[in-house]
């Protein structure tokens, strides 16, 4: 963090939380019961000619590499600092999140290019072995979605969760057009429910494009309101100027804060430190707090307009 020309003692506080055991079973579990059942949709989705169940297959492939990309990223968050990297690789769990946003909506405008193309001469799909796969679909992804219950906070495990609960809606959705085949014959039906799996994934896709997005470029983080924070700390005993605020989320799970404080009494000692760090953890979430204190006694700080 950029020091003025003071010498003036500064507060840190660390607090880096890591996914825990459940966190690594839910991603394992996830990975394996999703691999076997795309091969299986995809090979079904192949002999029967149904676009429908192969745009189902295309995404849970996707989503199978996002939670290995996920995953990697995870593991990696937790290895220490280092020379090389003093913040860690936490990051790394953002850029996974962000990859596999654009890998699913690349995907999106793949299936929906074959499927227009299919609305004028759908090819003809049988109803009840598509409808067979896409059940048992539903049962998988509402199950894999289950696993990431309790882990919103983590946006990896976020992507993850919303995924896998937008799988189980659209392998209902691939249900129904089947089931309208079967009772009607009307074939437009496995293309269109193409389209509808490529919405529900477009529109279930784009808030974690924009989350992903918002943190890699340092924004304050969702849940966090930074004018609040600004008013907790200038409202703490002698503090009586705040700036250089910065709040931003090093990675998906670890929110941090820096900030100086011009403090004209003195340095408050270690223990105001410790307490203010957990208040802005408890009241604010922010994990990670390093404090510069500053008693304005000579030149005004050359941040001190931030």
């Amino acid at each position: 963090m950029p020091h003025d020309h003071h010498d003036h003692p500064h507060g840190h506080h660390h607090h880096a939380p890591s996914p825990g055991a459940t966190l690594d079973s839910a991603f394992r579990w996830g990975v394996g019961l999703n691999l076997g059942y795309t091969l299986a949709e995809a090979m079904a989705g192949f002999w029967f000619g149904s676009l429908a169940l192969l745009a189902d297959a295309a995404h849970n492939l996707t989503d199978v590499a996002g939670l290995l990309i996920a995953w990697v990223a995870v593991v990696a968050a937790r290895r220490p600092p280092n020379a090389r990297h003093t913040y860690g690789l936490g990051r790394g769990t953002i850029l996974a999140a962000l990859a596999n946003a654009l890998a699913i909506l690349i995907g999106v405008g793949a299936v929906v290019w074959e499927a227009v193309g299919r609305l004028s001469a759908p090819p003809e799909v049988p109803g009840l072995p598509v409808l067979l796969v896409a059940a048992v679909g539903i049962g998988i992804n509402l199950g894999t979605a289950l696993l990431f219950r309790g882990h919103g906070h983590d946006l990896n495990a976020r992507g993850a969760w919303l995924h896998m609960a937008t799988d189980a809606a659209v392998s209902l959705g691939v249900v129904v057009s089947a089931a309208i085949i079967l009772a009607t014959g009307w074939q437009v039906a496995d293309p269109l429910a193409a389209l509808l799996v490529s919405v529900a994934i477009a529109w279930a896709a784009a808030p974690l494009l924009r989350d992903a997005l918002h943190l890699a470029m340092d924004g304050v983080p969702r849940g966090v309101d930074a004018s609040a924070v600004r008013a907790f700390l200038a409202a703490q005993p002698g503090v009586a100027a705040v700036h250089d605020l910065h709040i931003r989320a090093p990675s998906t799970t670890v929110v941090e804060l820096t900030a100086h404080l011009v403090m004209p009494g003195g340095h408050p000692g270690d223990a105001f430190l410790d307490r203010l760090a957990a208040a802005l953890a408890a009241q604010h979430g922010i994990g990670r707090a390093t404090l510069q204190i500053e008693l304005g006694d000579g030149p005004a700080c050359r941040l001190a307009a931030a």
